[in-house]
């Protein structure tokens, strides 16, 4: 069975972290440029009371942003894909249980957001695309080692084991 190399998978897990960090990064500075919208598309899922819409249109990207920083530097990366993976379900629950009560709206995922005319939706395409970012948050978390991460730099101290010497599953991570 073939298996990846370790500088292999160092490499991916690598770019898999960068487009994440990207993906909030881009998202959560989109959505803090324009507050107003930001608003609306929390508000469109009418899932909220009144009074907490405000506060989670204002902590959303905030949220993101501090995702996507923790990811480009490569700290905390397997608490923060945790963090991300639960954001992304919470996504994807909210998208879903729009199309099911059957409330036209865009996501906000990157912009925008709010009520659209019935038919414009792409729920189908934004709970894909939410999958695909989780899938790589699953990769993080399962295997969060990467290149140019401060977390790798922070163990760069610890003493690797012998070519034979045993090694737990947590280590091989």
């Amino acid at each position: 069975m073939f298996r990846p190399s370790q500088p292999v998978l160092d490499i991916a897990g690598t770019l898999v972290r960068l487009g994440l960090a990207a993906v909030w990064l881009v998202s959560g500075s989109i959505k803090i440029s324009d507050p107003g919208q930001t608003y609306l598309a929390v508000k469109a899922y009418e899932i909220l009371p009144s009074a907490l819409v405000h506060p989670v249109a204002t902590a959303l990207p905030l949220l993101e942003l501090a995702l996507g920083v923790l990811l480009l530097a490569g700290l905390l990366t397997r608490i923060t894909a945790v963090a991300s993976a639960v954001l992304l379900v919470l996504f994807i629950a909210g998208v879903a249980q729009s199309w099911a009560r059957g409330l036209a709206i865009d996501c906000g995922c990157f912009g925008g957001g709010g009520k659209v005319a019935q038919g414009q939706t792409q729920y189908p395409q934004e709970i894909a695309r939410d999958v695909g970012f989780l899938v790589l948050a699953g990769w993080l978390i399962l295997r969060s080692r990467t290149r140019l991460a401060v977390d790798g730099w922070l163990r760069a101290g610890e003493r690797e084991p012998a070519p034979d010497e045993p090694v737990s599953e947590a280590e091989r991570i």
